[in-house]
């Protein structure tokens, strides 16, 4: 199981951690319409971005960073997914101009924290984290954050859906 820090406190994380070479495992969360949305749905390259909370700084940052990167990324999907009720991620999206990620909630279920190994228990948060999951539905890059205040790393999940087929 990974292991990571909120605010420099470890935290404990449900479900099993999803590694390299896993399976994705498939989930379903809610879209910003409220319909529910699955990973089956999506064809091609995924690359999720998991954070905690849209209206924070990083998670802001990472999002937007991801948004930008998506424009350049040709048959990759990315995903932004968090706790974050489907309102408020429509109401930030559209605030901030953000049209190149799909962001979805997991509120309702838990079910996608669960099933990747990152919801926060003692806060019913998901841990920050970043996946990329190939068009066979393949594991092919997973960071779990070790501090969940702190950045992915940008970079690596960027050269791995590039890379993914």
């Amino acid at each position: 199981m990974a292991s990571i820090t909120f605010k420099d406190n470890p935290v404990t994380l449900v479900g099993d951690e999803v590694k390299v070479g896993d399976k994705a495992p498939n989930f379903t969360v809610l879209a910003n319409d409220l319909s529910e949305v699955s990973l089956e749905q999506y064809n091609g390259v995924k690359l999720i971005s998991v954070i905690p909370s849209i209206d924070t700084g990083v998670c802001d940052a990472q999002t937007r960073r991801f948004n930008e990167e998506a424009a350049q990324l040709d048959n990759v999907n990315v995903l932004t997914i968090s706790m974050d009720l489907p309102f408020a991620q429509r109401r930030w999206c559209g605030s901030n101009g953000i049209e190149n990620v799909d962001t979805l909630s997991d509120h309702r279920d838990a079910y996608f924290g669960e099933a990747f190994g990152v919801l926060i228990k003692e806060m019913r948060l998901l841990a920050r984290a970043v996946f990329v999951v190939n068009s066979q539905n393949e594991v092919v890059h997973a960071e779990y954050v070790s501090e969940a205040t702190n950045h992915p790393d940008y970079e690596a999940a960027i050269t791995a859906a590039k890379d993914a087929q």
